[in-house]
């Protein structure tokens, strides 16, 4: 005769244990979904920083104490006035997110050793992340539209500044620079730093820049 008792228990256990691997597989998929929708709003976010075109328009580029200069599309401008140093760069945010500028470091460029390096190797300094107690403040902040073009600028007016005599003798021997900024989304989130090279042309008359590498800082970088 059957026992019912038991086979009652077992009904409900089996029953338990669908509804649990259901619950489990429902929930799965909803953390998923979520990453996902995560990560696609990340990306609606983000910002990356480029040269503007060389096609672009010229940009006109007035510092605090009213020392104006004209930017044309992909250059960059290094001048050194009254004691002054002045820099800038036309950029163009190819990304989703409105670029937020943080800060900027500078020096002289040494060209890199090797762009790449064997298996289990890293590659030479030149391509090694520059550290964040490094960057200088912007004076106020720079905003580059997402698909749009802006401008990065910078000054050095202190006679004590410790960058001010390696960037003078850079400029003085015509040698190219190696600016870092640093930025963000409007968040101040996905922080990103991206490494231009800053290079003279026509006896350092104008100046071209170039970007050789980005860093991600608060998410996995792709290499």
């Amino acid at each position: 005769m059957a026992d019912w008792t038991t086979i009652s228990s077992l009904a409900t256990a089996t029953g338990t244990l669908v509804l649990a691997v259901a619950t489990f597989s429902s929930v799965r998929s909803a953390n998923r979904a979520a990453r996902v929708a995560e990560r696609a709003l990340e990306v609606g976010e983000r910002p990356l920083l480029f040269p503007s075109r060389l096609e672009d328009a010229a940009q006109k580029i007035r510092w605090g104490d009213d020392h104006l200069v004209r930017l044309p599309g992909g250059r960059a401008t290094v001048e050194e006035v009254d004691g002054n140093i002045y820099l800038a760069m036309s950029l163009r945010n190819v990304a989703a997110g409105i670029a937020v500028l943080h800060g900027w470091r500078g020096e002289p460029a040494v060209r890199p050793a090797r762009l790449s390096a064997p298996a289990g190797q890293r590659p030479d300094a030149f391509l090694t992340p520059p550290d964040l107690a490094e960057f200088r403040l912007q004076g106020r902040d720079l905003y580059v539209p997402s698909g749009e073009m802006s401008f990065w600028q910078a000054a050095i007016r202190d006679v004590d500044d410790p960058d001010r005599g390696r960037i003078h003798q850079a400029i003085q021997a015509g040698a190219s620079l190696s600016i870092d900024l640093l930025y963000g989304d409007h968040e101040g989130g996905q922080r990103t730093i991206s490494r231009f090279m800053v290079s003279p042309l026509n006896q350092g008359s104008e100046w071209l820049c170039s970007v050789v590498r980005h860093w991600n800082l608060d998410r996995q970088d792709p290499r």
